[in-house]
């Protein structure tokens, strides 16, 4: 028996499973089209880095409802330029609740999308913003290398040269070292817990948590939701085939038990939260991922938001599912940090 939840609300205007965008999402959808973002297989690297993104529809929304885009939500930020990574550099931003003083809080190592190829800090920076608010904690989110420039291992390199760096230096950023959390979306979902692995099998301090939004977790692109979602928007079977172009020297690296999660060891990692979407190329491999981490000794915790698509996460201030999916992994962060006041 599946351990996923699905979860559909039953509010008017809402989209049962297998019906498309719910009204909120498709807002979304439409905002974006009307932005002028094309397919991703139809750009170069360069190109689909600079069009439009989600976080600019949602933007172009706020702005329509009356609302301010640069709305800091109780969330202060200070970017960070010096974390020594395999190759250089790598950026990063500091995000803690406003009116907290010099208390140390819990602290979440945040890993962004865009397929290891596009996105930056600032694409992402609400998901961030609203966990470092819902779960009462610092969140450190990071940048890494990307492809094609930089093909497959380099970011995952940098992702644990960073976690390695937030055990060092969490005190400095006014954070508690002992209560540390991974998290990361698509993409970032999978250095996430390949950041747990890692931490597993080089005697690092392990992460209290991780969370999994819609992570890469598998190389079969013949899965079900592949199929149902092949041309899915934001993200289809085309755009994840161009990612992979981009990313790895050849097709057979995909099959790196740090990219195919689920056919790889997944003993001994820590509690897990997953969020996934209906309409996403990546729903099944994530369904899989969290009932072989549950065949594999894990605690998982697995949702999936029906009528809604890939990136939905972090677009809480206009749509439904994703406000709720939010309240659920701060939830589900303060439940590992021992800050929870009630079960949900």
């Amino acid at each position: 028996m599946s351990i996923v939840d699905r979860i559909a609300d039953a509010i008017a205007g809402r989209t049962p499973r297998g019906e498309g965008p719910d009204r909120d999402m498709q807002r979304v959808l439409d905002a974006l089209a009307a932005l002028g973002a094309k397919p991703l297989e139809e750009l170069t690297p360069a190109q689909a880095r600079s069009q439009p993104t989600p976080a600019d529809a949602v933007k172009r929304l706020l702005r329509e409802d009356g609302k301010d885009p640069a709305d800091t939500q109780g969330v202060v930020t200070r970017d960070i330029e010096t974390i020594p990574g395999p190759d250089g550099p790598i950026q990063a931003r500091l995000y803690r609740p406003e009116n907290v003083g010099d208390k140390p809080l819990p602290t979440v190592a945040y890993w962004h999308g865009g397929g290891w190829v596009i996105a930056d800090l600032e694409v992402y920076d609400s998901t961030p913003r609203a966990i470092a608010k819902g779960a009462d904690c610092n969140v450190v989110s990071f940048h890494y290398r990307q492809a094609p420039e930089h093909r497959f291992p380099a970011a995952h390199e940098d992702a644990v040269a960073c976690y390695r760096w937030l055990l060092d230096r969490a005190i400095d950023l006014k954070g508690d070292p002992s209560r540390i959390a991974v998290m990361g979306e698509s993409a970032g979902g999978n250095l996430a817990a390949n950041v747990s692995i890692a931490a597993r099998d080089s005697g690092l301090p392990p992460p209290l948590h991780q969370v999994l939004v819609y992570p890469v977790a598998g190389a079969d692109m013949n899965t079900d939701s592949y199929l149902e979602n092949a041309d899915a928007k934001p993200l289809g079977k085309a755009g994840m085939e161009w990612f992979v172009s981009h990313v790895f020297a050849n097709k057979s690296e995909a099959r790196d038990p740090r990219i195919d999660l689920v056919g790889g060891n997944l003993a001994r990692l820590p509690p897990t939260t997953i969020v996934l979407a209906e309409i996403d190329p990546l729903r099944s491999e994530g369904e899989l991922l969290a009932e072989r981490l549950e065949a594999a000794g894990g605690v998982v915790q697995c949702r999936l938001y029906t009528g809604v698509t890939h990136e939905f996460f972090g677009m809480g201030l206009v749509v439904h599912d994703a406000k709720a999916a939010e309240g659920f992994v701060a939830h589900q962060l303060k439940r590992a940090f021992g800050t929870a006041a009630l079960p949900m």
